[in-house]
């Protein structure tokens, strides 16, 4: 499971595996690396662990607590200011920018967390508060704040965040999990 997840992010970055690749992804992509240090803290929970993941978060500044539920196919696109609440969930092959925000509401309708579903692409300095659900295949333009749920195949842009389109997140998302799933048959 650790080594399937960690195959899957790094197949989001090149549409391929191997160990040439991880080792590059590894020292060149901050995002991947953290991402890496997510998934082994995740697994297996010890001090040591959490305090390195502790220190990536300080030096990459991605701020995602390790019992975040993120599915496989995670990928950063570009590194620094991401923060995001531990009680969220985030599906499958979603993309994430810098300056992202993915935080809890405390009070009023929205109270809670957010969802956020397969094959979401999140711009630049996007914010998602509270108990809201982002469908499959939504894409989130930079700067746009949610605070309401957003259907699948959704292109969103703005403050508040209000549906544009129905084009989906076609051109956003490459290297699905699905894609090398199919490779391999």
């Amino acid at each position: 499971m650790l080594i399937d997840s960690i195959k899957h992010d790094l197949y989001r970055i090149h549409g391929n595996v191997s160990l040439k690749l991880f080792f590059k992804s590894y020292f060149l992509s901050p995002g991947f690396n953290y991402m890496v240090w997510f998934r082994i803290t995740k697994k297996f929970s010890n001090p040591f662990v959490k305090y390195i993941l502790y220190r990536k978060s300080v030096y990459f500044g991605i701020d995602i607590p390790y019992n975040t539920n993120i599915s496989e196919g995670f990928y950063i696109g570009h590194f620094g200011a991401i923060v995001v609440n531990g009680k969220s969930n985030i599906g499958r092959n979603c993309n994430i920018s810098q300056g992202v925000t993915i935080g809890q509401g405390n009070r009023g309708k929205n109270k809670g967390y957010p969802t956020i579903g397969n094959n979401c692409y999140i711009g630049p300095g996007v914010k998602i508060i509270g108990n809201v659900m982002i469908g499959n295949n939504v894409a989130i333009g930079a700067n746009t704040v949610i605070t309401k749920d957003t259907p699948d195949n959704a292109v969103v842009v703005g403050i508040p965040g209000k549906v544009i389109s129905y084009d989906g997140v076609d051109g956003y998302i490459n290297n699905k999990i699905e894609d090398m799933n199919n490779e391999s048959k």
